[in-house]
Order: structure tokens, then sequence, then C-alpha cells
């Protein structure tokens, strides 16, 4: 792929409306249109952003009981969830055509009951694939499902090579380095971590991968939240739930754009891909620096089904 400078990209940093979807993607419209007008040809949005990533909320659950109100939050939920293929994605396609960007966009997904936690991939001629989070974090268990080895892809883009790893995810050094075997050079973190600490994670992984990364996370208020369901971790309006922290890393550890703890805001970074081979120079993670005579890794890519159906060849029909 020919590199190119003077890239620019964008990270959304922002409140959805949580467990409502079509207002949080008219959202995403007008986020996506500033930043396409900033002068950025791949916008990145948080974590769980269509429709929320529910910080403080219970669903009614202690170990070995739940109750009525939380199953109809969960009820409620599922219902802003996105389908994968479906209505809602037919919209972010849209999009991204109309402003001639990529989005990678962190969603609610569903197939049948289950819900998972999900980034998915668009460009100006189409929707390109998904990545599941193949592991939900504490509390999180409770309402997403576990992704498997068959969503983990990277994409040629314009930008470079284009993947997601989705927040804590990122503490599984065999998923990085799963994702560095891909040739990932734009690495983008979805998150719900707010914490100072989450730089020095972000500066580690462009360091190990040599890669650009974008980390984004939601900044919600208790308002940006269904007034009617109880948060364990605010009582007032203007109380600060999710804290941000986004911010963009360039392969050698440089902090480009963030971090920015101060409110909604896109941040923005102009990337030069060559900075990857010169970054790889003296460090090569699954190259020079591997040694597979020493550490192997096995990646089962396969789709894990629930059933699979066989039948011998002495009962096929004739």
């Amino acid at each position: 792929m020919t590199t190119t400078a003077g890239m620019r990209v964008a990270v959304v940093q922002a409140a959805p409306v949580v467990f409502d979807c079509a207002a949080t993607l008219a959202k995403v419209r007008k986020l996506a249109t500033d930043a396409a007008a900033g002068g950025a040809g791949l916008v990145l949005f948080p974590e769980a952003f269509i429709s929320g990533y529910p910080r403080g909320i219970s669903f009614g659950t202690v170990i070995g009981e739940r109750t009525a109100e939380g199953r109809d939050h969960f009820r409620r939920y599922w219902e802003s969830s996105v389908d994968v293929p479906g209505p809602a994605l037919d919209q972010l396609v849209v999009l991204a055509a109309e402003l001639g960007i990529y989005l990678v966009v962190g969603v609610i997904e569903r197939e049948g009951g289950t819900l998972y936690c999900t980034a998915v991939f668009v460009s100006p001629d189409g929707y390109l694939g998904k990545h599941r989070k193949v592991m939900p974090t504490a509390a999180e268990r409770l309402v997403w499902g576990f992704g498997d080895g068959s969503t983990l892809p990277v994409f040629d883009t314009p930008f470079g090579r284009l993947g997601a790893v989705i927040c804590w995810e990122n503490y599984m050094p065999l998923l990085r380095m799963a994702m560095y075997s891909k040739g990932i050079q734009i690495y983008c973190i979805p998150t719900a971590d707010g914490r100072e600490t989450w730089l020095s994670t972000v500066r580690h992984i462009a360091l190990e991968g040599r890669c650009f990364v974008l980390s984004a996370n939601q900044f919600t208020r208790l308002s940006d939240f269904p007034a009617d369901i109880d948060n364990e971790l605010a009582s007032k309006p203007d109380d600060v739930v999710c804290l941000g922290g986004s911010c963009i890393v360039g392969p050698l550890g440089d902090v480009l754009a963030g971090p920015d703890f101060s409110g909604e805001t896109i941040l923005f970074a102009d990337l030069d891909l060559a900075d990857v081979a010169r970054a790889k120079y003296d460090f090569d993670v699954t190259g020079h620096y591997a040694r597979p005579d020493l550490f192997h890794l096995e990646i089962n890519e396969d789709p894990q089904e629930t059933v699979v159906s066989t039948r011998s060849a002495s009962e096929t029909p004739a």
C-alpha cells in the first residue's frame, strides 16, 4: 500500500442518547459531519456508542436473583440495539458514502436474544465487517455475550491496515499479538475506560505494535441516561458518569492528540504511514523480534456454532 503523508483521522468523544437508537444515530450523523468538515477521512466513535454503555445500571441483578424491573431494563436495551445487517447499519453506510469517509463505530449488536459489544467498519463504498468483543469485563457479562475468533478483521484502506480491539480486550496479550500478526497499522480502541492510567496502555500498544492507536471514550453525564432508571454512580443530572480521556498516539508512543477530560470533543491528528516503517526499524513484534523458535500462537478463527447438524452418507436422501 502506498504511504501518504497528511492523512487526517478523528476520534469522537461524546455521549449517546442511551437506550435511544434513533436519537443516537442522529447524533452520529452530526458528529461525523463535524469531523469530516475538519478534514478527517477516518472517524472513530467510542465503545457501545449506539446506543449506550450502561455504566452504573445494575439491571436488577445480584448473585442468585433478578428483578422484573431489571428484566424490563434489559428489554429496553435490547430494543435499542443494532442488527448487523439492518436498518441502523444501513444509515451508517449512507452517511459514510455521503461524507466520503471511513467510520469505525461501537454498537450494541443483537443476534437472537443475545447482545454483543461490537465495532462495525464502514467505508465510502459500503459495509466492511465487524469485530465482536471476545471478553466482556466484570458485570458486562450480565448483558453481553462473548465474541469468537471469526470477527478479528484487519482491512486494507487508504489510511493503512485498519482494525479494532475493544476496551479491556487490550489487556489480553495474545489478542494483541493476533492483531499485530495481521499487519495492523491503524489500531482503533473503542473504550469505556476513562482513568488516567489508560493513556499508558494506549502508548504501550503503540510502541509494542509499532502502529498508530486511536482511542475513543464517551463523555457522559447522568442526564444522558434514561431518567426513570436508577444509576448507582450518579444522582444529579450534571454528574459525570464517564470521564472521556480519548487520545491518538503514534508508533513510537508519542501523543498526537489528547487525552481530553474536559467534555464532548473531536480530536484530530494527521498521520504519516511512513512512521510505521520508521518505528519498525528496531522493533517488529511479529518479525525480527518474534523468536518463533521459542514462542508460537495459534488462533481459532472458525465461527463457533451453537448447533451443528450432521448427516451420514447412509442417511442422505436418494
